[in-house]
């Protein structure tokens, strides 16, 4: 399904990107110009991803049903290797008024937008702004060049030297200089007034320049609080700054405060991640409610369960059913469903720089079932976008949960989305559950198996559970004319599990190190 083409002139608003689906793509590991499946890439190293192999890739991100692609920087970065590797990704800068060569020319990164709009997607481009970038023998205080860098060329554009020590302390870990090992990220004084400046006129001029709908702001916690609402307003469009904290307050108040319309959700992603490692599905709809009361529009947060830099789903979760659970949730929860390439392949990376792998090495295998189970969802959320302006301004209704389950309602009557999700993995035993979501009498799809069900007298309907796998329900008479589920056959029972209860299953063990392995994979590698 294409939605509208968005325009320069007619920037794309938060709640534009509401009904937008997001595929993330690092640049140097989603596809070479030569189209090689079979190309070497040492993960620390630069891999020859390019802006013209995205473009000739489109199809693979929109067979999946994106709507938005997120790109990693586009800027010139630090050249040559370091104690911790290559600029591969983008996020060491040294010259804002240049595009990374290394990804392709002016012209390649027009091509691609142009691509981009005339398919009907967004196009959301990663950008820095707590720092500049530059190597060092690991001698403290850095002793960085600060005449190579543009448009920030003098040491007064920056802040003295310090390290973050203190996590909790925002005057520390907003002034001072992050993680200084092989490279110095040299830390941008956004308190001066000069600095405000020329990065609104910077971002202005980028946005203009390649007709970009929406930014991802890199390290959004790392700078003061006053500096980001006036770089977005100077861009222009949508920004998603990245604050990465579990805590309910510490996120909200970038909403609250006006701070940030959007930011990926870390309220949820922590909680969600746990509830497939032997960990409460319960304790992820408290998050949800959580986010919701502290938050002014969870509407606008971007839903994962892998990016950059973080440890892959997979790296704990090797059950792919659970994989199946977890992007169901993603697509269909509240917010902007954001997924990051190779995530529909199942990769398995633990950590930075391991969960950068390169694409290509999958074939970009379209029967992949990941792959394809997004391509069901993303299709039923555009149709139910569709159907109602409403449905994503609409917040989901919980329906059932307790350890093993959630179940949700998205949208309006007419256009709901019911779904189920559980942590029962692959072993999942087989029984039926009661839950509601539609009227009386009506006649239900389930749209991953293609089966239907009709509500009771007072809506409520049966999912068949089995074997763990998440379950999908939308209004037989609203699927008319999507493709999905061209025929159809009836349920049928399977177990006698009891319903609306707590059902025994085999759940993953949780590791206390997960959380603590995506902090250290963050940190180590320098918000790389």
């Amino acid at each position: 399904m294409q939605l509208p083409l968005a325009h320069v002139c007619q920037a794309a608003n938060a709640d534009q990107w509401k009904s937008r689906s997001i595929y993330q793509v690092m640049v140097d590991r989603f596809a070479r110009t030569d189209l090689s499946t079979t190309a070497d890439c040492t993960v620390w190293e630069f891999c020859n991803g390019t802006w013209a192999g995205l473009i000739d890739k489109l199809d693979y991100i929109q067979g999946m049903g994106f709507t938005a692609v997120q790109i990693s920087p586009v800027i010139q970065n630090l050249e040559g290797d370091t104690a911790v590797g290559t600029a591969y990704h983008g996020y060491w800068s040294v010259n804002d008024y240049a595009v990374n060569e290394h990804f392709g020319t002016t012209s390649d990164l027009k091509r691609l937008s142009d691509a981009l709009h005339k398919r009907g997607m967004y196009l959301m481009v990663d950008v820095v702004v707590n720092n500049m970038a530059a190597a060092f023998n690991n001698t403290q205080p850095p002793p960085v060049n600060y005449s190579a860098f543009n448009p920030f060329n003098d040491a007064k554009y920056f802040h003295k030297y310090c390290n973050v020590t203190e996590w909790e302390n925002p005057v520390n870990y907003q002034d001072c200089w992050l993680y200084p090992y092989g490279v110095a990220l040299a830390d941008l004084d956004t308190e001066s007034p000069t600095v405000v400046q020329m990065m609104g006129s910077w971002i202005k001029e980028l946005v203009a320049n390649y007709s970009i709908d929406g930014l991802r702001i890199d390290a959004a916690k790392h700078v003061n609080d006053a500096f980001l609402p006036a770089f977005v307003r100077a861009a222009g469009v949508f920004g998603l700054g990245e604050v990465l904290t579990g805590v309910t307050n510490d996120l909200c108040r970038y909403q609250t405060l006006g701070l940030l319309e959007g930011m990926p959700n870390y309220l949820e992603y922590f909680p969600l991640t746990a509830a497939f490692n032997g960990k409460s599905m319960a304790d992820l709809n408290s998050a949800r409610v959580n986010a919701s009361s502290g938050c002014n529009d969870t509407l606008a947060l971007g839903t994962f369960v892998e990016n950059h830099d973080l440890p892959r789903f997979a790296a704990s979760v090797s059950d792919l059913t659970l994989a199946k659970n977890a992007m169901t949730y993603v697509i269909l929860n509240d917010g902007i469903p954001t997924v990051y390439q190779g995530q529909e392949q199942h990769f398995s990376g633990n950590g930075t720089p391991f969960n950068r792998e390169a694409l290509w090495k999958s074939g970009y295998d379209t029967s992949a079932p990941l792959y394809n189970l997004t391509a069901t969802l993303n299709k039923l959320r555009n149709t139910a976008v569709a159907l109602s302006d409403s449905y994503v301004t609409t917040v989901s209704d919980t329906l059932f949960t307790d350890v093993n389950h959630l179940c949700l309602r998205k949208g309006p009557g007419g256009s709901q989305i019911v779904f189920c999700i559980n942590n029962q993995s692959s072993k999942g035993p087989q029984y039926q559950l009661s839950i509601g979501g539609f009227g009386p009498g009506d006649s239900v799809v389930e749209v991953l198996s293609c089966t239907t069900v009709t509500a009771d007298a007072v809506g409520n309907i049966t999912a068949y559970m089995d074997k763990g796998e998440p379950k999908v329900f939308f209004l037989a008479s609203a699927l008319n004319s999507t493709g999905l589920c061209p025929t159809t056959a009836p349920a049928t029972a399977t177990g006698t599990g009891q319903k609306n209860a707590a059902v025994t299953g085999t759940a993953y063990m949780w590791s206390s190190t997960v959380c603590l392995a995506a902090m250290l994979s963050w940190g180590l590698w320098f918000f790389a």
